[in-house]
């Protein structure tokens, strides 16, 4: 048996996801469809992270198995031809050994958050990020994000319906800086709560509106209550920019 990593970046605004879901268009489905030709049989792409409907990847990895010696250039063409039609791309297609899986050797997962904020309608970033009119104090974002770095009990960033079994998470890094209009949001783990990001975005820009204090931010933290903290920023504004191994 041979085994691939495969890694990919996609446009998440059509999709439902990266999961396969019977009924629903998913980046998986789409991925394990252009490998088919390839396989000559039904094959499971093994993704790095679940991103939600929405959610973009510019550095997305997965692997799949087959029992077929392939090279790695025509697994990259004949993949990204049959996704022509989809804003999907693979970007780079390499042989590993069958100790490698996607998910679970991964030692680090990076993501990142952008927000438009300015009044003007984000026009040729329309579904790639968060826009946000009243103006966000960046600054004071990153300092209170700064509470958020080592092994902490994220419960109150932790969404309903999250399957891991248990809150505590190790935050490697997380920065939030300005380049005109654009916030981002930057942050890094060996893996995250289901939504973790999304509501540590909700909760920051709180802060940043004025709304919120540096130590309003910190009781969030430690309530271990997601009752407690802001809204769930939208899935447009979030890309799964790397994973590391």
């Amino acid at each position: 048996m041979n085994r691939y990593k495969i890694t990919v970046e996609y446009d998440g605004t059509p999709f439902f996801g990266w999961q396969r879901q019977k009924g629903l268009d998913t980046v998986q489905e789409r991925l394990e469809n252009a490998v088919f030709p390839l396989t000559k049989k039904p094959t499971i792409l093994y993704g790095a992270g679940r991103t939600d409907a929405g959610v973009h990847a510019v550095g997305q990895v997965a692997h799949f198995d087959t029992e077929y010696d392939l090279d790695c250039f025509c697994i990259l063409t004949c993949m990204n031809a049959h996704l022509r039609a989809t804003p999907i791309g693979a970007l780079s297609v390499e042989k590993v050994s069958d100790q490698f899986d996607a998910r679970f050797s991964a030692v680090e997962r990076s993501y990142t958050y952008k927000i438009l904020n300015r009044r003007t309608k984000a026009c040729l970033d329309m579904n790639r990020v968060w826009r946000l009119i009243p103006y966000i104090d960046e600054e004071k974002m990153n300092s209170a994000a700064q509470c958020l770095v080592g092994k902490h009990d994220f419960s109150s960033f932790r969404a309903a319906g999250c399957q891991s079994g248990s809150p505590l998470k190790t935050l490697n890094k997380i920065s939030v800086e300005r380049s005109g209009d654009i916030v981002t949001i930057k942050t890094s783990a060996r893996s995250f709560l289901y939504r973790q990001v999304r509501n540590i975005v909700g909760s920051l820009v709180l802060v940043g509106c004025g709304k919120w204090s540096r130590q309003d931010f910190e009781n969030i933290l430690a309530a271990k209550d997601r009752t407690k903290a802001g809204p769930t920023a939208p899935a447009c504004g979030l890309y799964l920019t790397s994973v590391t191994y």
